[in-house]
């Protein structure tokens, strides 16, 4: 008896470790309306993606810092990075971006992410597009 509750014991300390890993891991996609109606986390990792609104990019004297807005057309973003961006990023494009949400309300970016051709966006940006268009129209009248 002793054997298989020390057997229980390990697959339950096991499966804790496994799924705080994936826990720690897990990063959700978030639309910048969406986080501008506060539902993105705090202090946490996540993704942002949209279109870079043209005009906006900016780039440092150091020649890796960039800044620019990425937008769903309803609601837009800063973005702050370091370093050096795909070859396929410009304005007008579409683009996802990892990191975390600052105190000033700009994402800081650990990650950019850009199409990869002509006709591409990513699944969710699309989506997250279309909704704020969507959401955009019911709330002007015709």
């Amino acid at each position: 008896m002793a054997i298989i509750a020390t057997g229980v014991l390990l697959l339950g300390g096991a499966a804790a470790l496994v799924l705080n890993a994936f826990q720690s891991n897990l990063v959700f996609f978030f639309s910048p309306s969406q986080v501008a109606a506060n539902e993105a986390p705090h202090g946490k990792a996540f993704r942002i993606g949209g279109m870079v609104e043209k005009g906006s990019l900016q780039r440092g004297a150091d020649g890796l810092t960039v800044s620019f807005r990425v937008t769903d057309t309803a609601k837009t973003i800063q973005v702050s990075y370091t370093g050096i961006l795909p070859d396929l990023f410009k304005e007008g494009k579409g683009v996802v971006a990892q990191g975390k949400l600052g105190p000033d309300g700009t994402f800081v970016a650990t990650e950019v992410l850009a199409k990869h051709d002509e006709n591409y966006m990513p699944p969710a940006a699309a989506q997250a597009i279309e909704q704020a268009q969507k959401a955009q129209k019911t709330l002007r009248p015709n």
